[in-house]
């Protein structure tokens, strides 16, 4: 026994100090989009009529080691084991070797993207106009562009030809040849944050001449930029969460802006939680970690789960008891949805199935 003993003592010991290429995933906190975090409302909307709400529209998160720490073979083992996390390889969340520094600024560049577009979303669900702009959304460090286009820049045109859509902004710049001259007509970004200082859409443009460089591998035309979309609100739509990262918040930022700016309770006073990416045309889209989302939700109190329709095969094959995952393609999908359980008519929801 005392062998025995001493194996099992070593074997503890050996597995303490052997790192593992693997990290772990476990359900993070949900808060209500309809509620208040850190003392502050998650959504403040001001210049609009806004109308009492009930219930809980929750987001869901996610937690998971960070980027530079190194798991041990004993860690390993207790989460493969532990019924509410999940091991997965490292190379999974931090692809490349991605630094923690990397990551976190990655998950709030599409948080705040997020954001955008979960507002975009809302408004053209209520049938509010948006205005839209196609802008330079960052300029890459010693490409062609630095120094003459700047992030914040509206693009107008490319060569003359009328800019509508964030990838239009590619197209006429891969017609050139490297070396060939692309002319930009822009309202420089100085001059938009003076227009919405005084309250006013931005005016004025200017011309600038860009040489194409040329991009490793294809060999095609770039000028090095990444284009991106820009809007102006009727109205002011503040959303304050912190220490919270990533896309998969939209879907419930958006209903949470439809429910405050709508006469009838969205909910009915009932518990939802959900995810999912939003789009500004109210596309959902799936996110990663959809079983510790779900976990997190029910432990919380949530009865139903808004699931990405992509996601809805996963998150059915681990479902929590007492949970009913609803799944959602559009925006749209998900005000219906919301209007079958504030009614109790939960029998026409159209509800996730393990097979896809």
């Amino acid at each position: 026994m005392l062998a025995s003993t001493l194996v099992l003592f070593a074997l503890l010991c050996a597995g303490v100090f052997i790192k593992v290429p693997y990290s772990e995933m476990s359900p993070g906190p949900t808060v209500n989009t309809l509620g208040d975090s850190h003392g502050e409302p998650v959504l403040n909307i001001s210049g609009r009529k806004t109308y009492p709400t009930s219930g809980h529209l929750n987001m869901t998160t996610v937690r998971v080691t960070g980027a530079d720490y190194e798991m041990n073979l004993v860690e390993a083992v207790y989460g493969w084991l532990a019924g509410d996390n999940i091991v997965v390889p490292h190379e999974n969340l931090y692809p490349n070797g991605k630094t923690d520094a990397e990551s976190t600024q990655e998950n709030a560049e599409e948080f705040s993207q997020s954001q955008q577009s979960a507002k975009v979303a809302a408004l053209k669900q209520l049938g509010i106009p948006v205005t839209a702009r196609v802008i330079v959304a960052s300029v890459v460090k010693d490409s062609p562009s630095e120094g003459r286009l700047h992030a914040g820049d509206v693009v107008k045109a490319v060569d003359g030809a009328p800019v509508t859509a964030p990838e239009d902004v590619a197209k006429l710049v891969t017609k050139h040849k490297p070396g060939e001259a692309v002319e930009f007509t822009i309202i420089p970004a100085a001059d938009v944050a003076a227009a919405a200082k005084a309250g006013r859409e931005p005016t004025g443009t200017s011309k600038v001449t860009i040489t194409a460089g040329k991009a490793e591998g294809d060999g095609r035309a770039i000028v090095g930029i990444r284009a991106g979309s820009d809007h102006t609100f009727p109205f002011t739509i503040d959303i304050k969460l912190a220490d919270v990262g990533g896309p998969s918040a939209g879907l419930m930022f958006a209903l949470g802006i439809v429910d405050k700016l709508t006469p009838e309770d969205l909910t009915g006073g009932k518990f939802v939680a959900g995810t999912g990416t939003i789009d500004d045309a109210g596309k959902v889209g799936p996110i990663g970690g959809i079983q510790m989302k779900t976990i997190g939700a029910r432990k919380a109190g949530a009865e139903y789960f808004l699931t990405p329709a992509d996601n809805c095969a996963s998150a059915a094959s681990n479902a929590p008891d007492g949970l009913t995952l609803v799944k959602v393609s559009t925006i749209d999908d998900a005000t219906k949805s919301l209007e079958k359980i504030r009614k109790g008519d939960t029998a026409g929801l159209p509800q996730c199935s393990a097979k896809p």
